[in-house]
């Protein structure tokens, strides 16, 4: 199962930039996990018929906290992946988050706006960076999940 993870888009509505990403790194995923952030609901609308999972960010609007939960944890192929933006500085997030999720081989977060690919034990810790940028290089990302035998990550920069 191949899973296009996005964070902190930081969007008021839908762009051609977020569109593309339908016809370019997400065009054969069977799922998109949005990590909050997402600013309005119609930037989930402009991503097209792909099965969208997302939560709520700390930058979310009111409509979007009514409608997603702040964290969730989603079944794919054989692993359970928790979703959760995220909160506080970014150092000791993984420690923070970790209380939140038992028996989740992934956790996907966004809020640092920093990719990050971890394993830890049995633990897989991704977070796809920022599709809004990152706070120090500007750059922008999104990331893969592959889910098989054990689940594995990639950033893509775009």
């Amino acid at each position: 199962m191949k899973i296009g993870v996005i964070a902190d888009t930081h969007l008021r509505e839908a762009s051609p930039e977020l569109a593309s990403l339908l016809a370019g790194p997400f065009r054969d995923v069977e799922m998109i996990l949005h990590a909050g952030d997402i600013t309005e609901l119609s930037v989930l609308e402009g991503m097209g018929e792909k099965r969208i999972q997302a939560v709520w960010g700390n930058m979310d609007s009111s409509a979007v906290r009514q409608i997603l939960p702040g964290k969730r944890i989603i079944p794919a192929g054989n692993v359970r992946i928790g979703l959760i933006h995220g909160w506080g500085g970014p150092q000791g997030i993984e420690e923070r988050l970790h209380k939140e999720f038992a028996g989740v081989q992934c956790v996907v977060f966004g809020h640092t706006h920093t990719p990050v690919l971890l394993r830890q034990g049995d633990l897989f810790w991704f977070n796809p960076g920022s599709f809004g940028g990152n706070w120090v290089s500007g750059k922008r990302s999104v990331g893969i999940l592959n889910v098989n035998d054990q689940i594995t990550g990639e950033i893509l920069w775009l």
